[in-house]
């Protein structure tokens, strides 16, 4: 059967990479930039001899791989945030993938049941909290973001984007629906600004005074400390790992899925259990300032200068299966508006 070249897909994507001519390949659709997939490739083509081809897919990843169909090149997804990577498995373009290392190396609350999804690294959903303006230990729990202590002094993006969908997903699998739609009532009651803007936004807005703690991905103070313009605001807060009342602390996942098309089926197979291995665990949750999935691997140094914390022991295919819930609540309470 014919399946178009990867070449060609890369060509419509227009995005080329001069690639080795090598007998065996990996073909992956990524959510996230090639340069920060690079260093990886690079090291799984050192040790294997198989040459890796990236496209970037920025949108409608699920919708491409459903009209290129059993002719598609994906042998391998690869994105960031549980919500998007269910969203491919419900669109019937994965399979299954039945192994011993990656059950071994990935923990089973960040693996689908069902074999169709893996994470690789992880990164928590915290608090940035003013160091001028907010006292060590005065937040501790996300339930207490919600508390009139907090009127007019938190800040957070949209809550219609997946990072706060998740969180409130969580929230649900927690306390349940109602509970939550109260929580997320109280958040947008203690709001100093309507949302905007992504997760580094609200930490320039701390150290703008415009509000005192916001919501944000660990990831993100990597990212600021490493941009000469940013860099002060990063330093205007302190990390905060809240968790859930009986809980730990959120987080979630970049991950893997195999296609159901994968032409390159055992080289995919060999590319995903490698990058559970602690050689590319090391690698990737260094590029992206994530914390490795495979226990025992340790962070890098800017990471693990940001302390000690417990994830949640949610599941997170659990945590996905409150998506449809956790948005309707936002829309209830109108959290952006």
């Amino acid at each position: 059967m014919y399946r178009p070249s990867l070449r060609m897909t890369l060509a419509a994507l227009a995005v080329t990479t001069a690639l080795p001519a090598l007998a065996d390949e990996v073909n992956v659709y990524s959510h996230r930039q090639p340069e920060l997939l690079q260093p990886l490739v690079d090291a799984f083509t050192a040790d294997t001899g198989i040459a890796v081809n990236v496209a970037f897919v920025d949108k409608g990843m699920a919708e491409r791989l459903q009209a290129e169909g059993d002719r598609s090149p994906a042998d391998i997804v690869m994105t960031v945030d549980i919500a998007r990577l269910q969203q491919i498995v419900d669109a019937g373009v994965t399979q299954a993938v039945q192994s011993e290392v990656l059950a071994a190396n990935v923990p089973e609350a960040l693996r689908d049941p069902a074999g169709h999804w893996f994470g690789l690294t992880t990164r928590a959903r915290i608090i940035y909290a003013s160091k001028e303006r907010v006292a060590a230990g005065e937040v501790t729990t996300y339930e207490d973001l919600a508390s009139d202590k907090w009127k007019g002094r938190l800040c957070t993006r949209s809550g219609l984007h997946d990072y706060n969908v998740a969180l409130l997903g969580a929230y649900i699998a927690h306390h349940g629906e109602e509970a939550a739609t109260q929580w997320a009532a109280g958040l947008k009651a203690n709001l100093g600004k309507k949302p905007d803007g992504g997760d580094r936004d609200q930490v320039k807005a701390i150290a703008a005074g415009e509000c005192d703690i916001a919501l944000g991905n660990t990831y993100y103070m990597g990212q600021m400390l490493a941009d000469p313009e940013q860099k002060a605001w990063a330093e205007a807060v302190n990390i905060v790992f809240p968790v859930f009342e009986g809980g730990g602390t959120h987080v979630n996942i970049s991950g893997v899925a195999m296609t159901k098309a994968a032409p390159n089926h055992d080289a995919a197979l060999k590319f995903m259990e490698w990058l559970s291995s602690d050689h590319a665990q090391q690698i990737y949750a260094e590029t992206n300032n994530e914390f490795p999935v495979k226990p025992g691997v340790p962070r890098s140094e800017l990471v693990a200068s940001w302390g000690e914390f417990t994830p949640d022991a949610l599941p997170l295919a659990e945590v996905a299966g409150h998506r449809a819930a956790a948005l309707k609540i936002m829309e209830t309470v109108d959290f952006d508006g």
